[in-house]
């Protein structure tokens, strides 16, 4: 199931920066004058580049996109590297249809 908007808590903005944190507690952070989301408050370690056009300033709509985006591909990343975590999925999943 891929994570949505709904799925972030947006916890606000301090000198700028505007933080969303994912339900198991990871923080994402963005500020108006860079083009990705980072990890951290100083916007030093980029997880994602926002979808922006040459001379464009980032908004918080396509700082959401990106960090959904970096959150999705991680899921797709990890689950491929991961075969069992699908297979015991599904087989959770046929359980639950019984």
């Amino acid at each position: 199931m891929p994570y949505k908007a709904h799925d972030l808590d947006y916890k606000g903005e301090s000198s700028g920066v505007h933080n969303w944190m994912t339900q198991d507690g990871h923080s994402y952070y963005w500020h108006p004058e860079w083009l990705h989301i980072a990890e951290d408050q100083t916007g030093l370690h980029a997880k994602e580049q926002l979808d922006v056009n040459a001379g464009e300033h980032g908004t918080k709509t396509q700082a959401v996109t990106a960090i959904l985006k970096h959150l999705n591909d991680w899921v797709v990343d990890s689950l491929g590297k991961h075969q069992e975590i699908e297979d015991l999925a599904k087989i959770s999943e046929n359980e639950l249809k019984k």
